[in-house]
């Protein structure tokens, strides 16, 4: 019995921009087009979607892997905006885990939290309990859509 292979979907309203945040964010790469096609808007059109269907832009809305590894995100746009705190979020473990000392699982997490806003992340809060050996960022993308790094 083989394993299923997954892609997360997300719900937004600008899957292109969606799709370029969550490349830099994964360190991922924009899922290129099909050959032999420049874009993936040319593909689609030779697919038969009609133009109108479209929108605007070159239509990447997927990230995949470079590795191989993880699975494929497919950004799909939806008409209605995001009301209420996301019910399915992205954990980033960047810290190393517990056998990893506080401080430096600590200094990981913000060095990558950094990074991430960089490409157009907003912190929320911090959730800093060295008594208990945890520490995360949570924060969101420039949807809205919520995300731990831990």
């Amino acid at each position: 019995m083989t394993h299923p292979k997954i892609q997360l979907t997300i719900d937004c309203a600008d899957p292109e921009r969606l799709a370029a945040f969550w490349a830099a964010a994964l360190r991922y790469q924009v899922e290129p087009p099909p050959a032999p096609f420049a874009t993936w808007r040319a593909y689609w059109l030779d697919q038969g979607v009609p133009e109108e269907e479209l929108g605007s832009g070159d239509c990447s809305d997927s990230v995949v892997d470079p590795n191989g590894v993880g699975p494929r995100i497919w950004f799909q746009q939806v008409p209605e905006p995001k009301a209420v705190k996301n019910r399915l979020h992205l954990d980033l473990g960047v810290g190393g885990g517990r056998g990893v000392p506080f401080a430096t699982r600590k200094e990981r997490v913000l060095a990558e939290v950094e990074r991430i806003e960089s490409a157009g992340a907003s912190r929320l809060r911090v959730q800093d309990a060295e008594d208990s050996n945890s520490f995360a960022v949570v924060m969101q993308d420039p949807e809205g859509n919520e995300f731990c790094v831990h």
